[in-house]
């Protein structure tokens, strides 16, 4: 009976006071910023893990949070909650055509004498950097070129990534993908969802990382670092760090591809702006 009520018992709205505590705990450890105007977000998300773990408020919540036995695990859980994975295949056309430009426009010397590592910043649950995966090796055929390249995909949430490894996709997540590519490299399962092949996942790798990390980041010599709808999360002052971190990875000659508008009014000594008008995306220059 009490677990009925708890059920249909409506929590009252979140104070000001509350609201302040959870946003400062959410940027202080990731870096993310919520607007007043997502305080419903936040509300209806804490919510729904506060009625499983049995909190009736979101003050007790947030000591269970912080101080509880099971902290770190229950922080993994909500941080999972809280970051937006809708997420699809060859979501953003342009930018993938401009890496399949990059890639076609380089010297043969550079594709087959050595690696071309392929960084995914915020990969959620995988689709962007298999989706990179796709285009690098279809390029990389259509030139009869040896196929050598690796992919890493990086993200916060744990149990995102641990979808990303299982490579299984529902219908939905496919529709943007063309059906010449979804046909190569993913296999129908018999329970209608689609698996990415295992010479495909064989080139990715999975493994968390937190962006306000980045200074430890084991990652160097990027030829490719792709870090799109993440950094909206962010305040300005932190995308700049951000990127700037990122900028560090990449080898020169390296491709930065960012998302459009995302970060305006910004440049780096670094980098030189890729004219389009459809991807924002940066050259690293030769020293």
């Amino acid at each position: 009976m009490a677990s009925g009520y708890w059920e249909l018992k409506k929590l009252p709205p979140m104070s000001a006071e509350e609201f302040d505590s959870w946003q400062s705990l959410l940027e202080s450890r990731t870096g993310m910023t919520l607007s007043p105007q997502r305080k419903t977000f936040l509300e209806t998300s804490l919510a729904m893990r506060m009625r499983e773990v049995g909190c009736d408020s979101y003050t007790q919540y947030y000591e269970h949070v912080t101080s509880g036995p099971n902290r770190l695990v229950e922080w993994a859980i909500l941080v999972d909650r809280l970051t937006v994975q809708e997420t699809r295949f060859y979501r953003d056309p342009a930018a993938l055509e401009l890496v399949r430009d990059y890639l076609l426009t380089r010297p043969a010397e550079q594709l087959g004498s050595r690696p071309f590592e392929v960084w995914s910043v915020g990969c959620a649950t995988g689709e962007e950097p298999y989706t990179l995966a796709m285009v690098i090796d279809d390029c990389l055929r259509s030139v009869g070129m040896a196929r050598y390249y690796g992919i890493t995909g990086t993200d916060i949430s744990t149990p995102a990534l641990e979808k990303a490894r299982k490579a299984l996709y529902g219908e939905r997540r496919l529709a943007d993908l063309p059906e010449t590519l979804r046909d190569r490299y993913l296999e129908r399962q018999p329970n209608g969802q689609w698996k990415v092949s295992q010479t495909l996942c064989e080139r990715v790798c999975f493994a968390r990382m937190n962006v306000l990390e980045l200074r430890q980041a084991p990652l160097h010599g990027m030829n490719l670092i792709y870090c799109q709808n993440l950094l909206i999360y962010f305040r300005r002052w932190r995308r700049k760090d951000i990127v700037s971190r990122l900028v560090e990875r990449l080898r020169p000659g390296g491709l930065l591809v960012l998302g459009l508008g995302e970060l305006t009014d910004w440049a780096h000594p670094e980098l030189e702006r890729i004219p389009s008008e459809k991807v924002l995306a940066f050259i690293k220059k030769a020293h």
